[in-house]
C-alpha cells in the first residue's frame, strides 16, 4: 500500500538507470583522455603499441556506452558488462609487458598506470550500485594476482636469475592490497548510499501514504514526536459525511461528471477536516469517514470535531448552491458525529497494511449520518459530542430528539440536529 514519491522516485526505475548510464558514459571520456596522455609516457619504455591498443579498445567501448546511453537502449546487464571490460583493461595495463613478444621480462608497475586503476574504481563507484565496485575490484585483483604469479614463475624459470627482484613483487602485492582496501571503502560508501536511499524512499512512501489521512501539519508533528500508529483503544470523535441519492445520479451521469463531482466534494471535505486538525480515515464512494483524536487524544477533540461539522455543513450547502447556479448535479449532504471509544491504528494483514478505525463510536457516527435523510437534516450529532464541547457553537439552533433508536445497537440516544436548508429542486440528470 505504500507509495513511492521522493525526488528520486519521481522517475521510474528504468529512467533512473539510464540517467546513471548516461552520466557514466560521459565520464568515460575523462578516463580516455588520461589514457591518451599516458601514451606519451608509454612510448619511453617501448610499450606504446600495447598501450595504444588498450586506449583504442577503451575508446570503442566508450563510444558504444555513449550510444546506448543516449538512445536509452540496451539490456539490464549492460552496466556489468562495461565494468568487467574495464577491469580486464586494467589487468592488461598492469601486466602489459607479458603481452609483448620478445620483450625482456622486467615487471615495473608505473604510477600513471596504477592511477588509471584507481580512477576507474572511482568511476565505477559513481554508479552508486554496491555490486559494481565488488565486481570491478574482483576482476582487477584476481587478474592482477594471477598474472603476477605468471610473472614470478617467468622470472624464476628464466636464464637470468639476477633479473628477479623479490622486493618488486612484494611491493606490487602491497599495491594490490591497497587497491582492495580502496575498493572495500567504495563498496561501503555505495552500500551506505543505497541503504540511506531505500530508507528515504520508504520514509517518503510512508509520508505520502499517511498524507491521505493526515494534514501536512499533523504529518510534521508525527515525524517530530514519533507518535505510534499501532492499534490501540482511544477516545475519539468520529464523523461520517455522505451524499444523498448519489447512487441514483451515478447510474445516469457521464463518468466525467461523476468524477468531477466526487473530486470537488472530497477536496472540500478533506480541506475542512484538515483545517480543524482531523484526519481522513477512508473514502467509500461518496462517503467520507473522518476522526479527531488520532494518533493522539487531545482535550479539544470533540470541540474541533463539532466546529468542523458545523462549518462543513455550511460549506457543503454553499457548494451545492454554486453547482445549482451552474446547472450541475448538486446532491444534498448529510453529516453524523459522535464521540466515544474506538480501536485506531495500522492494521497489518499480510501484504496489505491499512490505517483503520472500528468500534462502537464508529458504528454510532455512521448510523447518525443515516438519520440525516430521515430527519431531513444536514447534521445529526450525539448528545455526548455536544456535552463535551458546550461552548463551541452556542448560537447554533439545534433541534433535539430523545430516545433515538439506532439500527443494530441496543439502547437509545439523545441527538441534536440541524434541518437542511431549503434549496430549489435538483435538476434532472442528463442521459
Amino acid at each position: 500500500m505504500l507509495a513511492l514519491a521522493s525526488h528520486e522516485t519521481v522517475l521510474t526505475g528504468e529512467q533512473r538507470r539510464w540517467r546513471r548510464e548516461r552520466r557514466s558514459a560521459w565520464l568515460r571520456l575523462i578516463v580516455l583522455g588520461i589514457l591518451i596522455v599516458n601514451l606519451g609516457m608509454a612510448a619511453q619504455d617501448g610499450s606504446v603499441l600495447d598501450y595504444a591498443k588498450v586506449a583504442l579498445g577503451y575508446g570503442i567501448a566508450t563510444l558504444a556506452a555513449l550510444t546506448f546511453a543516449e538512445l536509452r537502449r540496451g539490456p539490464a546487464w549492460l552496466a556489468a558488462f562495461f565494468v568487467i571490460l574495464d577491469g580486464l583493461m586494467v589487468v592488461v595495463l598492469f601486466h602489459e609487458h607479458l603481452f609483448t613478444p620478445g620483450q625482456v621480462v622486467d615487471h615495473n608497475l608505473t604510477a600513471p598506470t596504477l592511477a588509471i586503476g584507481f580512477v576507474l574504481l572511482a568511476h565505477v563507484a559513481l554508479r552508486l550500485q554496491p555490486r559494481l565496485p565488488v565486481l570491478f575490484s574482483s576482476v582487477v585483483i584476481v587478474g592482477w594476482l594471477s598474472l603476477l604469479t605468471v610473472a614470478v614463475d617467468t622470472h624464476m624459470g628464466s636464464q637470468a636469475p639476477h633479473a628477479f627482484d623479490p622486493s618488486a613483487f612484494m611491493a606490487e602485492g602491497a599495491l594490490a592490497a591497497a587497491f582492495g582496501f580502496a575498493a572495500f571503502v567504495c563498496w561501503l560508501l555505495t552500500n551506505d548510499h543505497d541503504v540511506l536511499l531505500k530508507s528515504a524512499v520508504a520514509s517518503e512512501g510512508r509520508r505520502t501514504n499517511l498524507s491521505r489521512f493526515f494534514s501536512p501539519t499533523m504529518l510534521s508533528e508525527l515525524e517530530r514526536t514519533g507518535a505510534s500508529l499501532a492499534l490501540g483503544r482511544r477516545r475519539i470523535a468520529v464523523m461520517f459525511v455522505d451524499l444523498r441519492s448519489f447512487t441514483r445520479f451515478s447510474e445516469t451521469l457521464p463518468a466525467e461528471e461523476i468524477a468531477d463531482l466526487l473530486a470537488a466534494y472530497r477536496e472540500l471535505v478533506t480541506n475542512e477536516v484538515f483545517s480543524h486538525g482531523g484526519m481522513i480515515d477512508k473514502f467509500i464512494g461518496d462517503g467520507v469517514m473522518a476522526a479527531f483524536g488520532q494518533p493522539k487524544t487531545m482535550p479539544d477533540d470533540a470541540a474541533r470535531a463539532l466546529r468542523c461539522a458545523v462549518r462543513l455543513a455550511e460549506a457543503l450547502t454553499q457548494w451545492r448552491e454554486e453547482r445549482l447556479r451552474r446547472n450541475r448535479v448538486a446532491p444534498q449532504a448529510g453529516i453524523g458525529l459522535h464521540v466515544g471509544t474506538a480501536v485506531c491504528g495500522v492494521l497489518h494483514s499480510g501484504s496489505h497494511d491499512e490505517f483503520t478505525l472500528f468500534g462502537d463510536a464508529v458504528n454510532v457516527a455512521e448510523r447518525l449520518e443515516r438519520l440525516c435523510k430521515t430527519l431531513e437534516a444536514s447534521i445529526v450529532v450525539s448528545e455526548q459530542a455536544i456535552a463535551e464541547a458546550p461552548d463551541v457553537v452556542p448560537n447554533v439552533p439545534w433541534l433535539w430528539m430523545d430516545a433515538v433508536e439506532l439500527d443494530g445497537r441496543a439502547g437509545r440516544l439523545r441527538v441534536a440536529y440541524l434541518p437542511a436548508r431549503e434549496l430549489p429542486p435538483i435538476r434532472c440528470a442528463r442521459h
